[in-house]
């Protein structure tokens, strides 16, 4: 019996990746028009970030909180979710907004907060609104 290490091809071999056009559909990620947006929080009330939308543009998103740190990041996940579900919907932005406030649930790990729709003048606006500690 021989001591070489048999090598599988598989290991081997170069990957190829084939490049798929299309996709989920999604909203897109950029406007320098006003939006509107929904403020965020985790469960103990705290700012994690906001939801926005532009239906001239047909883009929304989410914009995490930094100070929210680790936990606002991961929970921007169910909110990114919420929009690509709503766009596959065929929800306008603004739309997915109004969904998501009725659809907020008190008891869940991060929620709208009650009244806080609001209207920013830009995007970059409500960014700096994120970054302000």
């Amino acid at each position: 019996m021989s001591n070489e290490r048999r090598v599988s091809p598989r290991m081997t071999e170069d990957l190829h990746f084939n490049r798929v056009e299309g996709g989920p559909p999604r909203y897109a990620r950029r406007t320098d028009k006003p939006v509107q947006y929904l403020v965020i929080v985790n469960a103990a009330g705290a700012v994690i970030g906001y939801v926005w939308a532009n239906d001239e543009d047909d883009a929304a998103g989410w914009t995490v909180r930094p100070a929210g740190g680790d936990e606002a990041f991961n929970l921007g996940f169910i909110w990114a979710t919420k929009l690509h579900d709503a766009k596959a919907k065929g929800l306008a932005p603004t739309e997915a907004l109004a969904e998501m406030v009725r659809d907020s649930d008190p008891s869940a790990s991060s929620r709208v907060q009650s009244g806080s729709l609001s209207e920013a003048p830009t995007l970059a606006a409500l960014k700096e609104l994120a970054a302000q500690a």
